[in-house]
């Protein structure tokens, strides 16, 4: 039972690490990414879809995303709804493409990149910590009802302050490396 407990919380915190990683490949880091533009939704006949569910999405050079849509008489539309984003981009229609140019980050950019990157990792460890708490109240049920003996479940207990401790490390490294990433010029 106790392992269970525990299994259920590595898996707990591997679910917050994925979307903890997630967040963070949205953010710009000087270089362009297919991911950047990927929660960008375009009104599609009426339905707001993501653009990769609509075109191809390409990323030719460092500083250049191309969209080409399966549909041409959509192109005014993504140009459109990545103009309107908060990703600061400028597309422009070039044919049957949308060309997206990834301007330079200036060094304001970078920090608030780098604050907002911090806030993904805060929320991943507060995920975990609440995971932390249900794994705790599992393991106290599990003493009440008699599944485990007292010493089990102190064992039980230490075993999820390490496997947390090390999920917060995980955290931030994650964080680490984006700041890094963002930050080089």
């Amino acid at each position: 039972m106790i392992n269970d407990v525990l299994s259920d919380l590595q898996s707990s915190i591997g679910k917050a690490h994925d979307a903890c990683k997630r967040d963070l490949v949205k953010l710009r880091a000087g270089r362009a990414s297919a991911e950047m533009i990927a929660g960008v939704r375009v009104d599609y006949y009426g339905t707001p879809t993501p653009i990769p569910q609509m075109a191809n999405v390409a990323v030719p050079e460092p500083r250049m995303i191309t969209v080409k849509p399966w549909d041409k008489g959509t192109l005014k539309a993504i140009e459109k709804a990545i103009r309107e984003s908060d990703l600061g981009l400028n597309p422009s229609v070039d044919g049957d493409i949308v060309r997206i140019p990834i301007p330079a980050l200036t060094e304001e950019r970078r920090k608030e990149f780098v604050k907002i990157a911090k806030k993904h990792g805060e929320e991943c460890k507060v995920t975990i910590r609440k995971a932390r708490h249900e794994a705790i109240d599992m393991l106290a049920e599990i003493k009440d009802s008699g599944g485990a003996s007292e010493d089990e479940v102190e064992r039980g207990k230490k075993k999820v302050e390490e496997v947390v401790s090390d999920g917060v490390k995980g955290v931030d490294v994650l964080v680490a490396a984006k700041e890094k990433d963002i930050l080089d010029i």
